[in-house]
């Protein structure tokens, strides 16, 4: 059959865009550019080294993911952006898990990556550090802002899932320590989306709250996405605000978290976080028996050594009053020998005699003594009496203050 015949019988299917009368619009052209491709290309992840990346203000991220022969542009969504630990840095090797896609406003076509990771733990490193910076730089990880814990605790706050082993180990190492220790359980979903969200708004519970006497923060092990809702930043920087001591439990021994950073203290494990917050009943009995050992010994011994040293200062005590006794003695003797010199007596025993009058006045001079006046004349060994015969001059040169010539001093 020719083609005008049939033609003649009806009208004819016309494939869109094969004739300028069914010419297709750019939208459609790229639409179906962009069906066609993500038809043909199931999610894939993709090796490559990240260049001419930028953070557009609008959340999305855009960089090209280049090896040696070739190289395809990417596009991040800001959707996707929440379940990356940070931006890759320029010139990093990264597996992007993504599809190949048409945008369809300008017909480019691109990789849309949906998850990122670095070659080993870069991206995390990355983000770990990053956020590790900020708190230092605010004080947060300061050895000086960490507060002691209660040495007796009476209630036990414990932020954790309700379901997890974590809980199961706090509960039976605290029950074999003590058994006069409240436990108090804010569950709260410690893993995925929304764990940091649920975490926080536990410790806002129990500060509200205001009744416990420490707080027990943490999880068991588990791979590196599971605990990382424990090194979300805003979580670290509620714990570090919790007005109540902390403990953070997170993991193993080997896994390190912003909250173990920021709490006040750091256990290895949740059963590690048990023992460090709950005194043993058994050790306080033996420590309390060491120290009353230790104080009756301290005690003994202080009584032999006050003892010892009262003896001491007896025996100074008795040598220095010896010495005062001696030195006192010696003064009273020089004393004794200074009045004797001084004393009328010695005058009388050196062979000199005084006159006293009738009213007991010594007489010293020669008008005192008046003819046939009554004396009494003290000497060595008694009194004479006497009466004035005469009185009479000394000899020349014998005057008092005359010179060893006979002349006066005075002239």
């Amino acid at each position: 059959m020719s083609r005008a015949a049939s033609h003649d019988y009806g009208p004819r299917d016309i494939a869109p865009g094969s004739e300028p009368e069914a010419a297709l619009s750019v939208h459609t052209l790229t639409s179906a550019a962009k069906d066609l491709i993500e038809g043909a290309f199931p999610p894939l992840w993709v090796r490559g080294e990240v260049t001419n990346f930028k953070k557009h203000r609008n959340g999305h991220w855009y960089f090209s993911l280049r090896d040696a022969q070739a190289q395809v542009n990417c596009v991040i969504w800001s959707s996707a952006t929440r379940r990356i630990p940070a931006a890759p840095d320029e010139g990093m090797q990264v597996i992007a898990l993504g599809q190949m896609t048409v945008w369809p406003v300008r017909g480019d076509l691109q990789f849309s990556v949906r998850q990122l990771e670095a070659e080993g733990d870069g991206l995390w490193r990355k983000a770990l550090e990053q956020a590790r910076l900020r708190l230092e730089r605010d004080g947060l990880l300061a050895a000086e802002r960490k507060r002691r814990l209660p040495a007796f605790p009476r209630r036990i706050a414990v932020i954790t899932s309700p379901d997890g082993a974590a809980l199961h180990d706090i509960i039976t190492v605290t029950r074999g320590r003590s058994a006069d220790v409240e436990l108090v359980v804010v569950p709260a979903k410690v893993q995925g989306d929304g764990a940091p969200e649920s975490l926080m708004a536990a410790l806002d519970r129990v500060a509200r709250w205001g009744k416990a006497d420490l707080v027990i923060i943490g999880r068991g092990g588990g791979s590196r996405e599971d605990l990382w809702a424990f090194n979300d930043e805003r979580l670290a920087r509620a714990l570090a605000a919790c007005p109540l001591p902390t403990i953070s439990a997170v993991g193993h021994e080997v896994d390190i978290s912003l909250c173990d950073l920021v709490a006040d203290l750091r256990a290895a494990t949740p059963s590690a976080a048990a023992e460090l917050a709950v005194p043993s009943r058994r050790e306080l009995i033996a420590r309390v028996d060491a120290l009353g050992k230790r104080l009756a010994s301290a005690a003994v011994r202080r009584e032999e050594r006050a003892a010892a040293s009262l003896v001491q200062v007896r025996k100074r005590l008795a040598l220095m009053a010896t010495r005062v006794v001696d030195r006192r003695r010696a003064r009273i003797e020089t004393l004794a020998g200074q009045l004797q010199a001084l004393s009328p007596l010695a005058t009388l025993a050196r062979g000199f005699a005084v006159a006293r009058g009738a009213d007991g006045a010594t007489l010293n001079r020669r008008e005192q003594f008046a003819p046939g006046a009554p004396f009494e004349l003290w000497l060595q060994d008694g009194i004479v009496d006497a009466t004035v015969q005469g009185a009479r001059p000394l000899p020349d040169g014998m005057a008092p203050g005359t010179s060893e010539h006979g002349t006066s001093e005075h002239g």
